[in-house]
């Protein structure tokens, strides 16, 4: 997903995504950001061609992490759930003193 496509999913409009993925989606993003960093130090891109294909395949590290992580689980790691959302959730699961 784009990142537009990924803020429409979320039903976001100028919310900041990050502040709006749960957890796994957190540890994703940064498995992808550090992977491309990693490949990047490996193959040392020029041209905006090259840290286009690099930051690509750090993506697909994660993906791949993703599709075996939702395979073992039988559940999506993507959801819709926003900030708002869970704010909700929270609330209605807080413990009464």
């Amino acid at each position: 997903m784009t990142t537009r496509e990924y803020k429409d999913y979320k039903d976001l409009k100028k919310e900041n995504l990050r502040d709006n993925m749960t957890n796994l989606e957190l540890v994703l993003n940064m498995l992808a950001e550090a992977s491309t960093t990693e490949i990047s130090k490996e193959k040392n891109p020029e041209t905006f061609e090259e840290n286009k294909t690099v930051a690509q395949k750090g993506g697909k590290v994660a993906d791949a992490a993703r599709k075996q992580l939702e395979s073992t689980t039988g559940k999506k790691v993507l959801t819709s759930i926003n900030a708002r959302e869970l704010r909700k959730g929270l609330d209605s699961n807080s413990i009464e003193e």
